[in-house]
């Protein structure tokens, strides 16, 4: 079982760019989930100590299911890394346990990000995020999304 996942992705933006993707409510809504997933939610409060709450909703024929999650911020370097803990919630942010939404009982309660910015040229950024956890049986699933979700920000740029 897989205890950490990885992505690494090159955008057609400055770092700077790139980095609005985590902290603009409205660009957080356009990538976070996989796949044909939304985001109808994303409330940002970007700074160490902050809680952001996102949300994404599964498709209809997937049953429509809405899941939230907390990004709680431990280290911002403006344009160089952001490191938080990623828990699935309600609502209103509050931590739950993962299996009153469906998901396996080896799912993760906390998940630890770290997102890495680097500039390899004129007007182009390497971003890695790398999610450390004990993935358990939902492993194959969290990498295909977490790389489905980059992917949809490299349309941002591209």
């Amino acid at each position: 079982m897989a205890k950490q996942i990885e992505v690494t992705r090159i955008f057609n933006a400055p770092p700077e760019t790139v980095w609005q993707v985590w902290v603009d409510p409205e660009l957080v809504k356009r990538w976070w989930g996989p796949k044909h997933f939304t985001s109808p939610l994303a409330k940002i409060d970007f700074r160490i100590g902050g809680k952001s709450i996102v949300s994404m909703r599964a498709p209809k024929e997937m049953g429509g299911q809405m899941f939230y999650s907390v990004w709680e911020y431990i280290k911002i370097l403006p344009f160089e890394t952001i490191e938080f803990i990623q828990s699935l919630c309600n609502e209103g942010g509050n931590k739950i346990d993962p299996t009153e939404v469906g998901m396996p009982a080896d799912f993760p309660i906390d998940i630890r990000t770290i997102v890495t910015f680097k500039e390899i040229a004129y007007d182009k950024t390497e971003m890695t995020v790398t999610e450390f956890a004990e993935f358990g049986s939902i492993s194959n699933f969290a990498q295909i999304g977490l790389e489905q979700s980059m992917d949809k920000i490299v349309g941002i740029f591209n």
